[in-house]
Order: structure tokens, then C-alpha cells, then sequence
């Protein structure tokens, strides 16, 4: 089985198991790494993630993997959190940060600018709004997105 096909059958098992343990499927990759087949979750919450919730996860899921059996290698299952500084690539993603700051970067120019900074204020199929600092509110077109991330400020 492709690497593509694993991942989408991993994720229509697997994601509804998540979700109904209280959290969101974030990401989940499939990838070789130091010689190793990787399986990766990334799980999110709203009151973050913890080693607790990791373990959890990953004992129902391997479960599901055990008796699904859809890969043919060996792998290792991990199940993390996706770290601060990781795109915001769903709606449930956008939906989850409402409020919080983040970074936008652009394929091209747009107002002399290709990267805004802001506070996430709302989202639809075609725009994302945010609010800069002094600079008021802006409606970034999401086709024009290379990458969204939470705005990591020290």
C-alpha cells in the first residue's frame, strides 16, 4: 500500500477513535526516519496536551492498528502534540485559535508585504481575518497563504 493510501486509511480508522476520546486528529504522517518507518498523530485540545493524553491516545489507537494491520513493514506509533510553531492547516486548527496571535506568510507581495502578524479574529472558505496591532483589521485571502502559524513572541 502507498504511503498515501496508509495515511488515509489510518485516518478514517483512527480519527473518529480521537475525537471520541475528546481530542482533534491535527496532523499524521508516515515517514522514514533514521532508518525507521514512523507513524505520527498529532493531537490538540484546547487546554493543550499532555504526556497523559499522548499515552492515552496511543494505546487505543495502536489497538485499532493491531487488528486493522495496514501496514506491512515495521513502524514505530508515536503520539505528540504538534508543538507551537507548526501551520495551521484546518478549520478546526483556525477554530481553536481564535483570539490568539499569528503569523501569516504569503506567496507574493500583497500591500508591500509578505508576512502579517495579528490576532486571529475569524476565518470563512475564502478569507482570514486578522487584527493588527496599530494597523487596525486585515482580510488575508486564503489562496494567497503559504503558511499560518501561531505567532511565537518572547
Amino acid at each position: 500500500m502507498s504511503k498515501k493510501n496508509i495515511i488515509r486509511t489510518v485516518k478514517e480508522h483512527c480519527e473518529p477513535i480521537i475525537e471520541d476520546l475528546g481530542y482533534d486528529l491535527v496532523d499524521l504522517e508516515y515517514i522514514k526516519e533514521n532508518g525507521n518507518n514512523i507513524l505520527r498523530f498529532y493531537i490538540g485540545k484546547l487546554d493543550g496536551i499532555s504526556i497523559d493524553d499522548c499515552q492515552r491516545v496511543s494505546e487505543q489507537v495502536g489497538d485499532k492498528l493491531d487488528e486493522l494491520d495496514p501496514i506491512d513493514e515495521s513502524y514505530y506509533l508515536e503520539v505528540s502534540s504538534p508543538g507551537l510553531d507548526r501551520p495551521l492547516k484546518t478549520d478546526k486548527d483556525l477554530k481553536r485559535n481564535i483570539g490568539k496571535d499569528v503569523e501569516i506568510s504569503l506567496y507574493k507581495n500583497i500591500d508591500g508585504k509578505k508576512k502579517y502578524i495579528g490576532q486571529l479574529i475569524d476565518y470563512d472558505e475564502e478569507f482570514i481575518q486578522i487584527k493588527e496591532d496599530s494597523l487596525g483589521y486585515k482580510k488575508i485571502q486564503r489562496e494567497t497563504i503559504s503558511k499560518i502559524k501561531l505567532a511565537v513572541k518572547f
